[in-house]
C-alpha cells in the first residue's frame, strides 16, 4: 500500500479552501492544546465544521472513498480479521477481504502511526483505505463484535469441564475478577458483555431438552442465541445463585434476588428472577444500568407542554399523582424523574418499592419485603408517622394500600405511585374498582399519566413509507381527515441490526381531574366520568401521541398501529 499522506498540514489545508477562517483555525489548535485531541476533533467539537465535511475533504485529498457504513452489509465474520480491541484502539474496521488485499474503514485515514500498525497486524495482504464516519465505526463496533462465538466457545469449555453437574469448586470465583479462570466467570461475563453492548433491557436463560437458549430484549423485542451445550444450565444458574445470594439448594421454588457488577465502564444492577421449569430453572434479568444516574423528565420523551403540567401537579402540597402503563414501559423512570426533581433538602420524601431500583441520596427508600410481612401497607402506616412531605408508592396492588395512600394524600402529603391499567381514563375506575370509596378519589386524585414506549425509526436508513389502503382508513379513523402527510420507516442497516428501528421513546396521556370530573366520580358514576374526561379540551390519547411522533418521522405507523391494538386489546 502506498501510504496516503496529506500535502499540508490538515488545519492550513482547511483554511486554504476557506472551509475554516485563521480566527478558528487558532481557536481549535488551542483547544488541541488543552485537551491532547488530534485537531479535527477540537474543530467538529467547536462546531466550525461537520464530521461529516471533514472526512469528505480528507477523502478528496487523500484520493480515498467516502463510504457510509450503515448502508452497507458488513459480515460480523469479515470484521474479525481484525481483533476488537485493536479495532476499537485504531478506529479502522475490516469491510471485505480477499487473499491479496483488505478495505479498510478508518475515521482518521491520515494517522501514520495507526496505518504502520495495521499493515502489521493484517500482512501479508495490502490494504485499502476508506474514510468513515467515527460515530458510525463506534456503532459498527457494537453492532458488529458479538460474543456469539465467543459465548459457544465458553459453553463448549465449560461442558468438558462440568461433567457431573454438582461440582461447585469452579463456581465461586468472582465475576468481576479479571484474574479470575473460572470459565463459568468468562462465560457470564461475555453474556452481559454482549447484553449491555446491544443496549438489552432483560436477559433470559432458558434450559430445554437438548439446548441452552439465551435471549436478550432489546427495544422491547428478543433475540436469541441457541447453544447447544445444555448441560451447562445448571452451572450458570448455580454461579447466579451464588452472586444474588440465594438458596442455592432450592431448586422447586422460584427466588428472587438481586446483585451489581460493571460491564463495559457501565455500573449495572442486575434484578434476578429463578423459576422452575421442565428442564431445569428458568432465569430472567432485568438489566439497570446506573452509569447515567437518573434522568431529568425531559429526558423521559414527555413533550414539553405535557412536562409544564406534570411539574405542577407534582409541585402541590397534598393530593396524588398516578403513573399507569403495563410492565415495561417505563413507568418508574417516570417517577424517578419526578422524584429528582422533587429532591431538596427542604423536602422528606419516603419511597417504599419492590424492589428498590435505584438509590437516591437523601430519599428514605424501603424495600417491602413478604417474608417478613413488611408489606406496602404496613410500611406506608408507618411512614406517614415519619413525617414526610412526600410519599412514592411502587405501585398500587390492593384495597389497602389505595386506600391508605389516598388518606394520605388527604392528610398534606404529596402521593407519587404507579397502577397497571389501560390508560389515564381507567386508572380513576380501577381504584373505585379495587375497593376505594369515591369521594376518597375524587377528593385526593390530581392527575394521572398513563404511558407505553413505541421504537424509534433508525435515522440511519430513515426512507419516505406508503401508505397501504389499510392503513390510511385506520388513521383517518382515527384522526379524522385524509391522511396527506408524508410518513417514514426504517428500510433495515447494519446500524439497527437491519431491523429498521433505534432506541424507543415514550408515548404520554396526561389527565388532570377538573371539578366535572371530581364530582362523577364522587358519584361513582364511571360513564359520565369517562364521557367527560374524553371531551377534555387538553386530553389527548396516547394514540393520537403516537400518531404525532409518526408525523414528525420518530415512529412508524406500524408502531402507531400496534400500539393502538394494544390499547384496544387490554
Amino acid at each position: 500500500m502506498t501510504t496516503p499522506r496529506l500535502k499540508m498540514r490538515l488545519g492550513d489545508l482547511l483554511v486554504q479552501e476557506n472551509i475554516i477562517s485563521d480566527e478558528q483555525l487558532t481557536h481549535a489548535l488551542n483547544l488541541q492544546n488543552t485537551t491532547h485531541r488530534k485537531l479535527g476533533d477540537s474543530l467538529t467539537d467547536l462546531g466550525y465544521i461537520t464530521e461529516n465535511q471533514l472526512l469528505q475533504f480528507l477523502a478528496k485529498q487523500l484520493s480515498l472513498p467516502f463510504i457510509n457504513i450503515t448502508q452497507r452489509f458488513i459480515s460480523p465474520d469479515v470484521v474479525e480479521l481484525l481483533p476488537e480491541i485493536h479495532a476499537r484502539r485504531l478506529r479502522a474496521l475490516v469491510l471485505e477481504y480477499d487473499d491479496d488485499s483488505v478495505l479498510l474503514g478508518m475515521s482518521d485515514p491520515a494517522d501514520l502511526g495507526s496505518l504502520d500498525q495495521l499493515e502489521q497486524y493484517l500482512a501479508p495482504r495490502s490494504l485499502k483505505l476508506a474514510a468513515v464516519s467515527e460515530s458510525q465505526l463506534f456503532n459498527a463496533f457494537d453492532n458488529l463484535y458479538r460474543r456469539t462465538a465467543e459465548i459457544e466457545s465458553f459453553a463448549s469449555q465449560l461442558e468438558e469441564e462440568y461433567q457431573d453437574g454438582n461440582d461447585l469448586e469452579f463456581l465461586t470465583g468472582n465475576l468481576n475478577d479479571d484474574s479470575s479462570d473460572a470459565t463459568v466467570d468468562k462465560l457470564l461475563q461475555s453474556v452481559f458483555e454482549d447484553a449491555v453492548q446491544m443496549r438489552a433491557s432483560d436477559v433470559h436463560i432458558e434450559p430445554e431438552k437438548n439446548k441452552l437458549r439465551i435471549r436478550q430484549r432489546v427495544d422491547g423485542v428478543l433475540q436469541e442465541n441457541i447453544i447447544n451445550q445444555s448441560k451447562i444450565a445448571s452451572a450458570l444458574v448455580l454461579k447466579l445463585k451464588l452472586l444474588a445470594s440465594l438458596d442455592i439448594s432450592e431448586k422447586r421454588l422460584p427466588q428472587d434476588g438481586r446483585f451489581h457488577m460493571r460491564v463495559k465502564g457501565h455500573e449495572v444492577d442486575v434484578r434476578l428472577s429463578t423459576m422452575p421449569v421442565q428442564f431445569g430453572e428458568s432465569v430472567v434479568m432485568r438489566l439497570l444500568d446506573q452509569t447515567g444516574g437518573l434522568i431529568k423528565l425531559e429526558e423521559t420523551g414527555l413533550p414539553a407542554h405535557l412536562i409544564s403540567r406534570l411539574r405542577m401537579q407534582i409541585s402541590r402540597s397534598n393530593g396524588m399523582v398516578l403513573v399507569t402503563g403495563p410492565t415495561g414501559s417505563g413507568k418508574t423512570t417516570t417517577l424517578y424523574a419526578a422524584l429528582s426533581e422533587l429532591n431538596g433538602a427542604d423536602k422528606k420524601i419516603i419511597t417504599v418499592e419492590d424492589p428498590v431500583e435505584y438509590r437516591i441520596d437523601r430519599i428514605n427508600q424501603v424495600q417491602v419485603s413478604s417474608k417478613i410481612d413488611l408489606t406496602f401497607s404496613r410500611v406506608l402506616r408507618t411512614a406517614l408517622r415519619q413525617d414526610p412531605d412526600i410519599l412514592m408508592i411502587g405501585e398500587m396492588r390492593d384495597a389497602e394500600t389505595v386506600e391508605i395512600g389516598l388518606r394520605g394524600a388527604l392528610t398534606g402529603h404529596m402521593v407519587l405511585s404507579t397502577l397497571h391499567t389501560n390508560d389515564a381514563i381507567t386508572s380513576a375506575i380501577r381504584l373505585i374498582d379495587m375497593g376505594a370509596q369515591g369521594f376518597l378519589v375524587s377528593s385526593a386524585l390530581r392527575a394521572i399519566v398513563a404511558q407505553r414506549l413505541v421504537r424509534r425509526i433508525c435515522n440511519s436508513c430513515k426512507v419516505e413509507h406508503q401508505l397501504t389502503p389499510q392503513e390510511s382508513i385506520w388513521l383517518e379513523n382515527l384522526t379524522g381527515e385524509k391522511q396527506i402527510k408524508p410518513f417514514y420507516h426504517g428500510s433495515g442497516c447494519q446500524s439497527c441490526n437491519y431491523s429498521g428501528y433505534r432506541g424507543r421513546i415514550g408515548v404520554f396521556e396526561l389527565l388532570e381531574l377538573d371539578t366535572d370530573m371530581m364530582n362523577a366520580l364522587k358519584r361513582e358514576d364511571t360513564e359520565e366520568f369517562t364521557r367527560i374526561a374524553k371531551q377534555s379540551p387538553d386530553f389527548k390519547p396516547l394514540a393520537i401521541c403516537a400518531y404525532d411522533y409518526a408525523v414528525d418521522g420518530i415512529t412508524t405507523v406500524e408502531e402507531t398501529l400496534r400500539l393502538a391494538e394494544m390499547i384496544d386489546l387490554n
